[in-house]
Parts: structure tokens; sequence; C-alpha cells
């Protein structure tokens, strides 16, 4: 298993469940939880999510930080649509191998989507980008699925 950068006393879920405590604008949680999570970790380039349009069976580009990224991806495309359409964490060594990839930044070479789900369905992703090779390990995995465990995504509030 490789170093993680994520703080050895692991306070980032509970940093996220302060953040997010008492607000119900999903939004705003979102845009706090990937400026948190951005500013937490070391070597990321892109941090943030995407959430799903119903209409047209796609991911729409949510709240992020990190350079301009592709608006819309195709579900069950690309990493993050992989994640979605099959509501399993994608831990990507080498997005460049990755069958399918969308390069929306071509400076990163690996990446870690956690599915958003809510009452059994896929409402989006948490999307992290790295221009390291394979940065994500399964430790960070488990921490960020407790991060995303602390936005009540039942919440539709704009």
């Amino acid at each position: 298993m490789q170093p993680t950068d994520i703080p050895a006393d692991a306070t980032l879920p509970a940093q996220a469940r302060a953040l997010v405590a008492g607000e119900p604008n999903r939004v705003a949680n979102l845009a706090n939880i990937a400026a948190l999570v951005f500013h937490a970790l070391d070597r990321v380039n892109w941090v943030g999510f995407y959430l799903r349009d119903e209409q047209r069976d796609e991911l729409v580009l949510g709240p992020f930080q990190g350079k301009p990224a592709c608006i819309r991806i195709p579900w069950g495309r690309g990493v993050c649509g992989t994640a979605a359409a099959t509501a399993q964490v994608q831990r990507i060594a080498d997005v460049h191998a990755f069958d399918g990839h969308i390069a929306c930044d071509p400076a990163s070479h690996s990446e870690l989507v956690i599915p958003l789900i809510e009452r059994g369905r896929v409402i989006g992703v948490f999307d992290l980008d790295s221009p390291d090779a394979d940065r994500f390990s399964e430790a960070d995995a488990a921490l960020l699925e407790q991060v995303v465990a602390a936005l009540d995504l039942a919440d539709k509030t704009v």
C-alpha cells in the first residue's frame, strides 16, 4: 500500500461534517466539500462533483476546484461515467490506460471517483484527479467515502 497524504489523524470526515452541519443548500455544501478536499490533499489538480441530468442520462458539471472541466459526461463513459453506471468506486492508477478515458485535463494521470448514492440511486459522483500516476490508495478511497457520507444527498435545495 502506498503512503497517503491524508492527515494521519483522519480528521477530514469530521471537518466535512462540521462544514455542512445545518446548511440545507446542496450546491453550497458540494462547493465547500470540494474546496475542503482540494486544499487538504497534496498532489491533486482537480476535485469536484458531477451530478446526474435525468433528462439526458448523463453527468453534468457541479461545484469543483481546479482548471475548467468537461461540462457533460455520458452515462457509462470515462471514469466518472463508469462509476455512475456501476455504482462502484473507481480508483484508476493510470487514466491513459483506462479504455474510454475522457481527458478533460491532459495533466491528470490518476483518478478516484466515488458515486453519490441516495436511496439506492446514483445521483452523481465525487471526482478527484492527480498529475501523479497511482496517486490514490485504498485508504484514500475509504476516507473520502466517509467525506461523501457527510453530505445529505436527499436535500434538493438549490
